[in-house]
């Protein structure tokens, strides 16, 4: 995402969505009531409105509309920001409806009465030029291809080897090592990585090695240990010590680490809380170190028309210095914050009720 101008004195942020998971990023950080205005096609009557056959044209315009709903379509690459018009053209009639339809390479203004600092900060991530991390994972006679983004991990490929036991496993094996060598060569100049990670139980990952001779790709590689193979692999490898590095400004393996410190208090029924209502409670006590919330979540009670109270609530937490975190549902992590209620809370004591 390219940040064009940020006023936070006004409450204006100026963007360029540049890829699919900046319009992720914006989904989550647009709200009813906001103001958005850009460039946009509006469909305009010419002629008399007593007209029996008005010509209708699509002319582009410059409007601004006070947000009701905000909608992410991933599959078809398009975020639409609905809402009713407050500044337009003066052929173009305050009031009425209308729906930016936010692509790659759309150019928009986001104004609130307050941006809350985490919100600030989804954008600056996103405006940080990152690059994705290739993860490839394998054993034996499998391989899992993965690319891990600022939304999450998505699984390219899955491949089985064809590596029989014994007498032949080493003329299979060094087969199937070239087999996976040429995909990581096609995956690292489809997808330009940063970095590439290695994994594998056993020594499969060290085998591999040595029959890699491309010296660029050698240098971005980090070799890792799991214990398991295949898309099971990836939670574990993410929190491996020997990708620490690699990984410490991506946003995924912060989540993990967030999610596992709200699991592990909870198992020890001391410092946590999930669930709207308790959660909720602990906000209101000041108790609240941490607040973890799902995207899903949010896009849920976006839909229901329940939001306000969720908003209300992340707002008074930002309020009484907690630090309020937003947890992606593409992965583990926020799979088992959804499973939760979407909402948890780490805190700075104990409660008694």
């Amino acid at each position: 995402m390219n940040t064009i101008h940020s006023n936070l004195r006004k409450g204006e942020i100026k963007v360029k969505a540049e890829n699919l998971d900046d319009l992720w990023v914006l989904s989550s950080v647009i709200e009813p009531n906001d103001l958005v205005r850009g460039k946009t096609i509006r469909k305009i009557k010419i002629g008399e409105t007593n007209d029996r056959n008005p010509k209708i044209i699509k002319k582009p315009v410059f409007i601004e509309i006070k947000v009701e709903n905000v909608e992410f379509h991933e599959y078809s690459s398009v975020l639409r920001v609905s809402g009713v018009i407050i500044n337009a053209p003066e052929d173009i009639p305050k009031g009425e409806h209308h729906t930016f339809n936010v692509e790659e390479n759309t150019i928009i203004t986001i104004i609130k009465e307050k941006w809350l600092s985490f919100q600030v900060e989804k954008i600056k991530q996103a405006s940080v030029e990152t690059k994705n991390i290739l993860i490839c994972v394998l054993d034996r006679d499998n391989v899992c291809f993965g690319l891990l983004k600022k939304k999450g991990f998505s699984v390219i490929s899955e491949i089985n080897g064809d590596v029989e036991k014994k007498i032949e496993a080493n003329v299979n094996t060094g087969n199937f090592y070239s087999e996976i060598i040429k995909i990581i060569s096609e995956y690292d100049k489809r997808y330009n990585p940063s970095s590439i990670i290695i994994a594998s139980p056993a020594f499969w990952k060290e085998d591999l090695i040595k029959n890699l001779k491309d010296d660029v790709i050698r240098k971005k590689i980090t070799l890792a240990t799991c214990s398991c193979s295949g898309q099971e692999a990836v939670n574990e490898i993410l929190k491996r010590p020997e990708v620490k590095n690699v990984l410490t400004q991506q946003r995924v393996s912060n989540e993990l680490k967030l999610v596992d410190e709200l699991l592990e208090q909870i198992s020890k029924n001391e410092l946590a809380c999930y669930g709207l209502k308790e959660t909720e409670k602990a906000i209101e006590s000041g108790a609240v170190s941490k607040l973890l919330v799902s995207e899903d979540i949010i896009h849920e009670m976006r839909k229901k028309k329940t939001y306000s109270k969720l908003e209300a609530m992340m707002k008074n937490a930002e309020s009484m210095k907690a630090e309020v975190h937003l947890i992606g549902s593409d992965h583990d992590g926020g799979k088992k914050l959804d499973g939760l209620g979407g909402v948890g809370a780490i805190l700075r004591y104990k409660l008694s009720y």
